[in-house]
C-alpha cells in the first residue's frame, strides 16, 4: 500500500515539474487576446502604411505610375541608388568578412576595441555622420582646399554619397557573422591546419562555406540599408536634382512639391525591395537554423573534421 502512495505521490510531483515547465500557463482567453493585440498593431503600423503606399502610387491610373518612374530624374535617382548599393555592399562584404573573420577565430590585442568601432554606426545619427563628411571634404573642410586645387569633388557628388552609404552600413556584414562563426569554434580550421592547408585554404573551402547563409543573411540588410537611407545621403547630396538624389531623396523632392501620387510610384519600388528582402531573410533565416542545426548534430569528434579534410585533399 506504501508503494502505491509513492507512486502515486512520484506521479503528482512529475506532473507539478511539468506544469512548472510549461511555458503556455495563461488561460486561453488571455492568449486569444494578446493575439489579437499583436495583429491589430501589425496591420495598423505594417499592412495599412504599406497598402496605403501602393493605393496612392495608383491613385492616378497605371499609366500614370509607370510615367512618374519613367521620368528622366526619377530613372536618374533609381541608377544612382543601384550604383551607389553596387559600390557599398560589395566593400562590406570585404571588411565585414575580413573583420569577423579576425574578431572569432584569433586573439589579438585592440580586438575588443575593434568589435567597439564596428558598432559606432549603430550609435551615430546617419545626420551627424553626413557631416563628418562635409566637415572633412567639404569647401572648409580639412581637405577641402586640397581637393579643389586638384579638381577632385566628393562633397555633393556620387563620391560622397557612396563614403556616407558605406559608413551606415558596415556593420550589418560583420555583427551578423561574429556571433555565428564565435558558435561554430575553431575545430574545423584547426583540423585544416593540421592537414598543412593555408590560411587562404582555410577561409575559403572551410570558413566561407560555414557561413555563407549568414553572409547572405547580411548582404540582405546591408542593400536594404544602402538603398534606402536618407539621413547621411541627404547632408552630402546637395540635392541636386537628376544627378545627386537618390531615391529617397527623390520621393522627399516630389512629396514637397504636392506631387504626391509620382512620389508614392517611387516609394513603392522601395516598398518593393523590402517585401523582396523579407522573402530573402526569411530563406536565409530559416538555412541558417538549418545549418546550426546540422553542425550541433554532428557528433563531436574527429569524424567532424572529415568533410574540410576531404575538399582540402581534393
Amino acid at each position: 500500500m506504501s508503494s502505491v502512495n509513492q507512486k502515486t505521490a512520484d506521479i503528482a510531483a512529475l506532473r507539478a515539474v511539468e506544469h512548472k515547465l510549461d511555458p503556455v500557463t495563461e488561460p486561453r482567453a488571455v492568449r486569444w487576446i494578446l493575439t489579437a493585440v499583436a495583429l491589430i498593431f501589425l496591420a495598423l503600423f505594417l499592412v495599412v502604411p504599406l497598402v496605403a503606399v501602393f493605393a496612392q502610387a495608383f491613385a492616378k491610373g497605371v499609366a500614370y505610375y509607370f510615367d512618374s518612374l519613367k521620368d528622366p530624374d526619377a530613372w536618374s535617382a533609381i541608377k544612382l541608388t543601384l550604383i551607389t548599393a553596387a559600390i557599398a555592399v560589395p566593400l562590406n562584404v570585404v571588411f565585414g568578412l575580413s573583420a569577423s573573420w579576425a574578431i572569432a577565430k584569433f586573439e589579438f590585442r585592440g580586438k575588443a576595441f575593434l568589435t567597439t568601432l564596428i558598432d559606432l554606426p549603430f550609435s551615430v545619427s546617419p545626420v551627424v555622420s553626413g557631416l563628418i563628411y562635409v566637415l572633412m571634404f567639404g569647401a572648409q573642410g580639412w581637405f577641402g582646399p586640397w581637393l579643389i586645387d586638384h579638381n577632385v569633388q566628393i562633397i555633393f557628388a556620387v563620391p560622397g554619397i557612396v563614403l556616407a552609404t558605406i559608413f551606415v552600413t558596415f556593420p550589418f556584414v560583420a555583427r551578423e557573422l561574429i556571433p555565428l562563426m564565435q558558435a561554430q569554434g575553431n575545430d574545423e580550421e584547426e583540423a585544416a591546419h593540421v592537414l598543412g592547408a593555408s590560411g587562404w585554404q582555410i577561409f575559403r573551402r572551410v570558413t566561407l562555406p560555414n557561413v555563407k547563409w549568414g553572409l547572405l543573411y547580411g548582404v540582405i540588410l546591408c542593400n536594404a540599408r544602402a538603398m534606402g537611407e536618407f539621413g547621411a545621403v541627404s547632408v552630402v547630396s546637395g540635392h541636386i536634382r537628376g544627378q545627386t538624389d537618390t531615391m529617397p531623396l527623390h520621393v522627399e523632392i516630389l512629396y514637397n512639391e504636392y506631387n504626391f501620387s509620382a512620389a508614392f510610384a517611387v516609394a513603392s519600388l522601395l516598398a518593393l525591395l523590402a517585401l523582396v528582402t523579407l522573402g530573402l531573410k526569411l530563406l536565409a533565416e530559416t538555412r541558417m537554423a538549418q545549418s546550426m542545426e546540422a553542425a550541433q548534430a554532428q557528433p563531436a569528434d574527429i569524424d567532424a573534421s572529415k568533410p574540410a579534410a576531404a575538399s582540402l585533399q581534393n
